[in-house]
């Protein structure tokens, strides 16, 4: 196939809300008090590097902050942050800070006995609005009291999670969500009118139905949240298989209408009309078990989201960074389908570079010159950088012109040749627990293939099936130590 031919042209400047970094997704607070969890988040963080971090279970019985107790036969409450303290404490020294998520119930102050998940997350509402108010009003003033209240106030608070789902809140009930939503917003902004909040966290179940009666709600109301909040994922009801789903994508424009139908309901209300919507969890498979996520497939139809999640959305968050994650009970083995951008072992999986290279966009370009359905190209102080990336079955290529002069072009491939642990893993028997020296193994092959050359004013890049393909132009000239002839060097025998 011929290349395709692109002019890089400087004075370009298209929209592009790289948001790639706000916030990414976590199993359970909880899993935070457990060293591989630990391990894989900083692993993310010092590749990556999230600003945001947005999981379930803050208020769940092994994080322990809500307790009642009897006491002269009357009942009595209080409130334990230890853990708390060790979770948030070891996310700071992370240089990463709570998405709070408030959920899910206490067992002591749960209206029923509904759960969800290995780990039995209580999904029923407060039996008491008031003391889930004074729960919040003590959470709320503990960690200001720990981190001051500049830090705090930064930290966005979305109500709930998922409450379209009957197993996520009782019965789906609308109005119930509604109250809890009110109750805590009132209870959050006594505290400071300053602080963030939003919802309602839906996923993609009735979605504009929900997000209709919600802005209808708010309206009648008069509350003006601060930001709204849904999920997006991309693929078809799984075949389940053992332990395993298997699922076929959806066509991503289908999604990029559906988030388009979100922004227009909530701008035909003068009120919130441009608020943001913070995409707060997103990912190819809803399940912890969906094979898809381990594939090189799944980091080319990635990089297609986030070049253009940011159209109508404020924010994206993937769901999760790591596979320490036991909403179905523990995993079998490394490789199972796990939300994680990096798997057991922190090793990485190809998904995880598509993050990375966004990120390096993000960091580099002075603005977007190239927007394509496969490629984004930005111009940088020193030159432009780009990803592309390939979810056909043939390989392409383009051909870049730019202003001519001396470049260093570095990149970096990530394709089913070049980083591909899943093959490996594979290949050496699938064994659910690797040796070390397998994991040492796996790491070493989760590793982008890097070349170089030095170009002057075209380049041609390939991209083979499912790959995704950084790289970077950057001016510069040969500066040679004396007596130093780099083409003599390579002509000795």
């Amino acid at each position: 196939m011929a290349a395709e031919k692109i002019i890089l042209k400087d004075n370009a400047n298209i929209k592009f809300n790289n948001n790639v970094d706000f916030c990414v997704g976590t199993g359970r607070t909880g899993l935070a008090l457990c060293k591989e969890y630990l391990d894989e988040l900083s692993l993310v963080q010092e590749e990556i590097g999230f600003k945001h971090i947005r999981g379930h279970g803050l208020f769940s019985d092994d994080v322990a902050i809500y307790r009642e107790y009897e006491e002269n036969g009357k009942t009595k409450f209080e409130y334990n942050f230890t853990y708390l303290d060790r979770i948030y404490d070891s996310y700071l020294e992370r240089n990463i800070r709570p998405f709070i998520e408030l959920g899910f119930m206490p067992k002591q102050l749960a209206s029923g006995t509904q759960t969800i998940f290995y780990w039995k997350g209580n999904t029923t509402p407060p039996k008491d609005y008031k003391r889930w108010q004074s729960m919040l009003k003590a959470y709320f003033e503990h960690i200001i009291d720990r981190y001051g209240f500049d830090e705090v106030k930064t930290w966005p608070i979305e109500v709930w999670n998922e409450p379209n789902l009957p197993g996520f809140w009782k019965d789906a009930d609308m109005n119930e969500y509604f109250k809890l939503f009110t109750k805590s917003f009132e209870a959050i902004k006594k505290i400071s009118p300053e602080f963030k909040v939003g919802g309602p966290a839906i996923c993609g179940v009735r979605d504009e139905e929900w997000i209709k009666a919600f802005c209808e709600y708010l309206h009648k109301n008069k509350i003006v949240p601060d930001f709204f909040t849904r999920h997006h994922y991309t693929v078809e009801f799984p075949e389940r298989v053992g332990h395993y789903d298997y699922h076929v994508v959806s066509d991503p424009e289908d999604g990029f209408k559906n988030l388009k139908s979100t922004r227009d309901i909530i701008d035909s209300y003068k009120e919130f009309k441009g608020l943001p919507i913070h995409i707060t969890e997103f990912s190819t498979s809803y399940t912890p078990f969906g094979v898809i996520h381990d594939t090189n497939f799944n980091a080319a139809y990635l990089a297609r989201l986030l070049s253009r999640m940011g159209d109508v959305n404020e924010s994206y968050s993937y769901w999760t960074f790591g596979d320490v994650f036991e909403e179905q009970g523990v995993p079998y083995t490394p490789f199972h389908g796990g939300f994680g951008l990096v798997a057991g072992g922190c090793i990485p999986k190809p998904t995880f570079y598509t993050f990375a290279f966004f990120k390096k966009l993000k960091v580099k370009a002075e603005k977007c010159i190239l927007r394509q359905d496969d490629a984004v190209v930005v111009k940088t102080k020193d030159g432009y950088a780009g990803v592309l990336w390939n979810t056909s079955k043939k390989k392409i290529t383009k051909e870049f012109d730019f202003k001519k002069g001396e470049y260093s072009l570095l990149t970096q491939t990530v394709d089913e040749e070049t980083c591909n642990p899943l093959k490996l893993w594979h290949d050496l028997g699938e064994h659910a627990n690797p040796t070390k020296a397998e994991v040492k193994m796996l790491r070493d092959a989760a590793k982008p293939l890097t070349s170089s050359e030095r170009v002057t004013d075209k380049i041609t890049v390939d991209v083979k099936k499912n790959g995704v393909v950084y790289f970077e132009l950057v001016r510069s000239t040969i500066t040679p130590d004396r007596g130093y002839d780099y083409n003599r060097v390579l002509a000795l025998r």
